[in-house]
């Protein structure tokens, strides 16, 4: 079964490596990237806390922070995984992963807080915790033609958007509310969502998929 995956180039081995794994071939399509937004240092100095909800944000805070660390947030395991790989300790991931879902649980009081994101992102932690934030990547939509397939993965909100813009008409499984609400929006069949917000959680999905049509 051939598997499509919208994911931006750098982040797309893992999930491709596991869908090998798991018996499916799959196709790299990536129908977004990121830019960086290069203003300068991300300077956490005098922050209880900085929130993070992407691995975008959390290479680019790697990259480019100063000042004492606080303690960190992610949105969820992807994020908190990224993060790792950073060489940034996690202190809070919420139990769903999104940002309702970690304003909900988020210890209080809250402090002083930073949230790092994509210059389009949701600002609902901003509004509600309140929470500083500083944009340090943007995301352009691109338009492959695409690739022949069986199911295609999509991991976030604009990568649905994206896709659906291709006209493709190939089930789809989405990571996660928030995307699962754009890929209707945009007119995505969704056929599943993950249950985990994670590379397991569209792997057990896809696969759980492929074997709802050998029963």
């Amino acid at each position: 079964m051939r598997v499509i995956v919208t994911r931006p180039q750098a982040q797309s081995e893992p999930l491709l490596a596991a869908l090998r794994a798991e018996g499916f071939e799959p196709v790299a399509c990536p129908v977004i990237a990121t830019e960086t937004i290069d203003d300068g240092p991300i300077d956490t100095t005098g922050y209880d806390w900085v929130i993070v909800t992407s691995a975008n944000g959390a290479a680019e805070l790697g990259a480019r922070r100063t000042g004492v660390l606080p303690r960190v947030a992610a949105v969820g395991e992807m994020t908190a995984a990224a993060l790792a790989a950073q060489e940034i300790p996690v202190e809070f991931v919420p139990t769903l992963a999104s940002q309702e879902g970690l304003l909900a649980e988020f210890p209080r009081p809250v402090g002083r807080a930073l949230f790092v994101g994509g210059e389009r992102a949701r600002r609902l932690l901003v509004d509600e915790l309140p929470a500083d934030f500083r944009p340090v990547y943007r995301t352009v939509e691109l338009t492959p033609v695409p690739p022949d397939g069986d199911l295609v993965l999509v991991a976030s909100p604009s990568a649905a958007g994206a896709w659906g813009k291709l006209g493709s008409a190939l089930p789809t499984i989405t990571i996660g509310p928030q995307t699962t609400a754009a890929a209707y929006e945009a007119g995505l069949t969704v056929v599943a969502e993950a249950q985990t917000q994670d590379v397991a959680g569209l792997v057990n999905s896809a696969a759980a998929w492929r074997a709802s049509l050998r029963s």
